[in-house]
Order: structure tokens, then C-alpha cells, then sequence
């Protein structure tokens, strides 16, 4: 039995990983700091495709989460072979307005930790001459936009990190692919119902559950 880990798994496009890697018979570590509705997704994945599910919460944006990670899984005995770093935040605003406490979490949320996941984990990988990374970049990645430069400059480093990492873990058998959705109707998005039928109407929005797929296919 094959292991998986996704991070920002309690909702949006991380749930949608985690129910399609349920489906595909893996076991699965889905790590969120939403620690309560981590552990209802857990229940509710495990109910409807027999599965082992273990819920971790963890912080991602603290500089020490990845190796916590690392450890529980170490410690648990559970190798993981397939690692999706999926985890992410987005806040709009001019940059002279953010606060130096959000600065410090988007970046190392999205860049400090992938980049200690995947050298914890594709180290392990790389041993068994085996496993896949999926890293969560996007579309802001290929072009500045006001008001998510935070977020766009993220993006662009996981967009550089995993096209220079496939190359380096191609020789041991670990392959690297990386993801660059526009927009996603998830939580991450605060708009009503209304308002989110019409964008996937219009096709501005694809659904979590057509992206995850897509993800996974490649």
C-alpha cells in the first residue's frame, strides 16, 4: 500500500487531491491548519473509500513546519510516494499596506516550506528510485498583476523551483510536475453562490474537482 500527502487538504483544490488519490486506493496523510475540519474530511474520505486517512494539523507558514512533518511521518513509519504541495493563501492589496507578519507567512508558506518538503521527502524518494511531487504554482506566475505582487513573486518561484527539481530528480526515477490553474472556485475565492455559478458558466472559473483531475493526469 502506496502513500500520499497533501497539504491545504481540508478544503478547495487540496480536498479534491486527497478525494481523488482516496479513490486511486492510496493512503493518505492530509495536513491543514483547519485542525477540526481536517479531521472531518479525514473521517469523511475513510467512510466513502475505505482508506486510511490521518489528519496532521500543522502551520505551514512557520518556518519549522516542514520538518515536523517530515518527522510525524518518519515516526509513523509511512513513506510517502507521492507529495502534494497544494497549501496556499491570497490577499489582495498594495503591497505599502501589508503587514510584516503577512509578508513573512505567504512567503514562507509558499516557498520556504515546498522547497523543505521537497528536500525531506525527495530525498527518501530519490533512495527508492521512486515518487511524484505536485507543486501548486499559477497563472500569476507568467505575469506582474497589481495588488498579489506577494503572491504573483510566490508563485514564480515554484514555478522556477519545480521546472529546475524535475530536471535534477529526473535520473532517480522521481518525477516533478507543476500546476499553474487560473481561477479556481474554491474558498479561496469569497464571492456567493451566485456569483461563482456565473464565472464557471462564463468559463472565467474551473471547478477544484476538474483541476485536481487534470493534476494528477499529468
Amino acid at each position: 500500500m502506496k502513500y500520499a500527502l497533501v497539504t491545504g487538504a481540508s478544503s478547495g483544490i487540496g480536498l479534491e487531491y486527497a478525494r481523488q488519490l482516496a479513490e486511486k486506493g492510496y493512503r493518505l496523510v492530509i495536513v491543514s491548519n483547519q485542525e477540526e475540519e481536517n479531521r472531518r474530511v479525514a473521517e469523511e474520505i475513510h467512510s466513502m473509500y475505505g482508506v486510511e486517512v490521518w489528519p496532521l494539523y500543522a502551520d505551514l507558514s512557520q518556518t519549522d513546519s516542514a520538518q515536523k512533518v517530515y518527522d510525524w511521518c518518519q515516526k509513523q513509519g509511512f513513506p510517502i510516494h507521492i507529495l502534494v504541495s497544494n497549501a496556499g493563501i491570497l490577499h489582495f492589496g498594495r503591497l505599502v499596506n501589508a503587514k510584516e507578519e503577512g509578508i513573512d507567512r505567504i512567503i514562507t508558506l509558499h516557498c520556504t516550506t515546498p522547497a523543505k518538503l521537497c528536500r525531506l521527502f525527495a530525498a527518501d524518494m530519490s533512495i527508492r528510485r521512486e515518487g511524484y511531487i505536485l507543486l501548486m504554482s499559477s497563472m500569476a506566475a507568467w505575469l506582474p498583476y497589481p495588488t498579489i505582487s506577494l503572491y504573483g513573486a510566490t508563485k514564480t518561484f515554484l514555478k522556477n523551483f519545480g521546472q529546475s527539481l524535475w530536471y535534477e530528480l529526473r535520473p532517480y526515477g522521481v518525477c516533478v510536475t507543476t500546476v499553474f490553474p487560473g481561477a479556481v472556485d474554491t474558498p479561496l475565492y469569497q464571492l456567493d453562490e451566485r456569483k461563482r455559478s456565473l464565472l464557471r458558466k462564463i468559463g472565467f472559473m474551473t471547478s477544484a474537482q476538474y483541476l485536481a483531475k487534470r493534476g494528477l493526469q499529468a
